[in-house]
């Protein structure tokens, strides 16, 4: 799996605390973005965040490009609806060669992997079958599987990503996903590091579990990491 923020909005935190500023000033926002000193920019992010007045974190976006990941993921991930997808086509792209992504457990059962590259071998074979017998591309495309390695283009504001983190970064979440968001959030803390301080499953984010009885059982583990 790789995962890049590609793009991301110029200064974020300072865009995100001159909106909240602008609120409540006499003053226009292009002025206050050249005099709000940094320091004033730190206090005010850190008491946005702190007081969960999300709605100026969505003037803030970020991009990323994703690859080595499976369909059974993007089907997942487009859940999410504030935010923006593009995604390979298996409609104009040619997949007569597609890799495919190998679940952990089935990778450490020795039965269990013969099995599946087994398949993923007969799924080729029909897929390129289909193809040189004329059927189009589109329509070939109904043999592939769910593991079938894809690449999307996704963006995020900030507000959205801290929604997706909380949901995605939880120990409940399927593994694929969960490791993308992951590394997701690996990525947006270098560039805003106040914004996402306390992102993550709501165990870290607010030191409470949501899963109720579904609960992964970490908790208190979790809060260690989230203290650390």
């Amino acid at each position: 799996m790789k995962i890049k923020l590609m793009r991301y909005t110029a200064e974020p935190e300072r865009v995100v605390a001159m909106a909240a500023r602008l609120c409540y000033s006499p003053i226009g926002a292009s002025e206050l973005e050249e005099t709000m000193s940094d320091k004033q920019v730190q206090n005010l992010v850190r008491k946005i965040v702190e007081l969960g007045h999300w709605s100026t974190l969505e003037h803030v976006t970020f991009t990323f490009a994703a690859e080595g990941i499976s369909r059974v993921l993007t089907h997942q991930l487009v859940r999410h609806r504030i935010a923006s997808y593009s995604q390979q086509s298996q409609r104009y792209v040619s997949e007569h060669d597609f890799e495919y992504i190998v679940p952990p457990t089935i990778a450490r059962n020795a039965q269990a992997k013969e099995k599946f590259l087994a398949l993923m071998d007969n799924v080729r074979d029909t897929y390129n079958a289909l193809t040189e017998m004329g059927i189009p591309k589109e329509d070939a495309r109904y043999s592939l599987a769910n593991a079938t390695e894809t690449k999307i283009v996704m963006t995020f504001n900030a507000r959205s990503l801290l929604n997706f983190f909380s949901l995605r970064c939880c120990n409940r979440a399927q593994w694929e996903i969960r490791m993308m968001a992951n590394l997701m959030l690996k990525e947006v803390k270098k560039v805003a590091p106040l914004l996402f301080k306390n992102a993550g499953p709501d165990c870290v984010s607010k030191g409470i579990c949501s899963e109720g009885k579904m609960t992964c059982g970490e908790f208190e583990n979790m809060i260690k990491l989230r203290e650390e």
